[in-house]
């Protein structure tokens, strides 16, 4: 009886440790976040945002995602689960005319293929990915 009470002890502390662990990864995403790198486009990034590059904010204790797409505002619930992430749920989206061109479409359309994320240098760096390819890079602000 001792024995399956230690063991029993001993199976709620891994469990405990794990459950902390992934949290303080999920944490490590609130914040803001400015994007300098989209795979894909043939144009070069620079041109894709001219006059504000778009950001991200993770609220995860309300489970809320925010940011701007470089010209309109959109937010939405964020649906995390340890290292993945779903960007497919609808989002709110304002409607302002831009003229920037396709960075704004390449952003939104771009978060719907992302999988997973994994954050980097000290908590600097957010990589959002599909499969195993890296499609955006952000860096904390």
């Amino acid at each position: 009886m001792t024995k399956s009470f230690f063991t029993l002890i001993l199976l709620s502390v891994v469990l405990i440790s794990c459950k902390c662990q992934k949290t303080d990864t999920v944490s490590k995403l609130d914040g803001n976040w400015e994007l300098n790198y989209v795979s894909g486009p043939r144009i070069a990034f620079e041109g894709l945002y001219p006059n504000k590059k778009p950001t991200i904010n993770f609220n995860t204790k309300e489970s809320h995602v925010s940011g701007n797409n470089s010209c309109n505002s959109f937010n939405g619930k964020l649906v995390v689960d340890g290292n993945k992430i779903d960007f497919t749920q609808p989002m709110a989206v304002t409607k302002m005319m831009c003229m920037d061109g396709k960075g704004e479409q390449l952003f939104m359309s771009t978060l719907q293929k992302v999988t997973s994320y994994d954050i980097t240098d000290d908590g600097k760096t957010l990589n959002f990915i599909s499969g195993d390819i890296a499609m955006m890079r952000f860096t904390k602000k």
